[in-house]
């Protein structure tokens, strides 16, 4: 049974991948179709679907810091939202057939958008780190935070006056961090982390607390350690083999019939009026309409923490069973839908563009972009490590060099050890617009996305821009497009980094012959 389990769920992930969706729409899917066959889900799967949620709730609570939470943009944003879905819902659920506990939290489950989803198109698109990568991820952990307060809600349990030892946890962050540390091999880095994550879920429940809430407190517990980026990532690809349980799980519980696709719909054509909100609301705190749509647009999904909720408030007899299968189908068309059109975000918004700038406010915005840029004859796009050395060569030269990068923190640090850096996002068509760049002599463009690179040059060439550009390539087919783009020169780091080692072993070999 587990084989036809995974090789299902492997098949239509494939397939759907394959298509540009997320694999758990395919997960859900295999589900459906195992469902029709008239397979069914054993303890084996809720168990391991239980695991793959307390590894996700571990794996938010290592990336919880108070201080991204504090942001104006993101209280404002986030806690407005919640607040009006919450109102919208407390009307449409009023006297929900005697349910109205468990149709409000499904009706405030729905304002959650995907964590997975938005998080993969980011770190595909290289804008994780991004003002609005960064905005995006911590509403999204924000939102969490509420999902695990309506998972208690819903879990209908009344806990033992002993849960509130569970706020303990962070004081026992020092042992933690010491296992962490000298846990140095990756298995073992591996092993911690999930029994951490298991730990939290048993202690949670043996105080009549949600385990999932435990897992959380968990990670919450090691969030600020230096290494704890590199467990998050080791956990990753673990708990999303995991989470192929709990969404074939949720396929094999019943298949929709037409009462209940029809409801589905109707959840489907409330989508835009979410993405909408989020524009309007990422306007009022005074972002650019750019930043404001491509952050709706990552944001305009259901989440995966309403198939949980769906799941707990049936359990408690909350709702009718038949909502578990509305919601689940539900989270994956929106799924479906919105991968897609975040693929292609840059691209509707620079359609959209004339309509969308119409509703900025005239404000300073947050995410302004650079109007001079002083007396700077070069310019180096994309401060990491590739475009700080290039940006210390020029500095050694005594040229008047200036550095772009569109992630906060790392401008922040730049500022802080005295380099001159500002705020710019190479995606952005404005930027290159509104750049003086009549007395630029040569632009460095080291972003790691290669459509970043070419369309930069794209729009460099169509500025008519006579100075030099300079560009990195990883692939071998990049090279020659770059090139017919306009690009003056261009380097392969690591092709470049082979030559120099050769140069100085056989320099060093010379100088040990004489």
């Amino acid at each position: 049974m587990e084989l036809l389990w995974v090789g299902a769920a492997y098949m239509a992930g494939l397939i759907t991948s394959r298509l540009y969706l997320p694999p758990l729409v395919g997960y859900l899917m295999a589900g459906y179709i195992l469902n029709a066959f008239g397979i069914e889900a054993n303890e084996t799967l809720k168990h391991l679907a239980d695991i793959g949620i307390e590894l996700l709730l571990f794996t938010v609570g290592l990336k919880l810091k108070p201080s991204s939470l504090l942001r104006r943009e993101v209280l404002s944003v986030g806690s407005l939202h919640l607040i009006i879905v919450t109102l919208a819902s407390a009307l449409v659920f009023f006297g929900f057939n005697g349910q109205v506990t468990g149709g409000l939290v499904i009706g405030v489950s729905l304002a959650f958008s995907s964590t997975v989803l938005a998080i993969k198109v980011l770190e595909d698109s290289g804008e994780l780190s991004t003002l609005y990568g960064r905005d995006v991820l911590s509403i999204l952990i924000l939102q969490d935070i509420v999902a695990i307060g309506l998972l208690a809600v819903a879990n209908n349990k009344q806990p033992s006056p002993w849960a509130l030892c569970l706020l303990l946890l962070p004081f026992l962050r020092p042992l933690a961090y010491r296992l962490l540390n000298a846990s140095r091999d990756d298995e073992l880095k591996l092993l911690l982390g999930v029994t951490l994550a298991l730990a939290g879920g048993v202690l949670a429940e043996s105080v009549g607390i949600s385990s999932d809430i435990g897992a959380l407190l968990m990670g919450v517990m090691l969030a600020g350690h230096i290494n704890i980026d590199d467990l998050a990532n080791k956990l990753w690809g673990l708990k999303e083999t995991l989470l192929a349980a709990f969404f074939l799980q949720i396929g094999l519980a019943d298949l929709p019939g037409y009462d209940e696709i029809v409801q589905v719909l109707e959840l489907i054509s409330l989508l835009p009026l979410q993405g909408i909100l989020f524009f309007v609301l990422f306007l009022l705190v005074g972002l650019r309409a750019r930043t404001a749509f491509v952050s709706s647009l990552a944001l305009m999904t259901y989440s995966e923490f309403a198939l949980i909720t769906s799941n707990v408030v049936v359990e408690a007899n909350l709702l009718p069973p038949a909502w578990e299968s509305v919601i689940g189908l539900a989270v994956a068309l929106s799924l479906a839908i919105a991968a897609p059109l975040n693929r292609f975000s840059h691209r509707i918004f620079s359609f959209l563009e004339p309509t969308l700038v119409r509703f900025e406010r005239k404000v300073e915005h947050l995410d302004r972009l650079p109007n001079s840029i002083g007396g700077a004859e070069w310019l180096v796009v994309g401060m990491g490590r590739t475009g700080i050395s290039a940006y210390l060569a020029f500095s050694q030269q005594d040229t008047r060099v200036l550095g772009l990068d569109a992630d906060p923190t790392v401008l922040k640090n730049l500022l802080a050890e005295g380099r001159r850096v500002v705020y710019g996002d190479a995606e952005d068509s404005a930027l290159w617009e509104k750049l003086p760049l009549e007395k630029v002599k040569g632009i460095i463009l080291t972003m790691p996305a290669f459509e970043v690179r070419s369309s930069s040059i794209k729009q460099l060439k169509n500025r008519q821009f006579a100075g030099s550009i300079g560009t990195v390539c990883f692939h071998n087919h990049e090279e020659s497009k770059l090139y017919r783009l306009g690009a003056t020169f261009v380097i392969h780091p690591f092709i470049e980094a082979g030559k120099q080692l050769t140069e100085h072993m056989l320099g060093s070999t010379r100088k040990m012959d004489l």
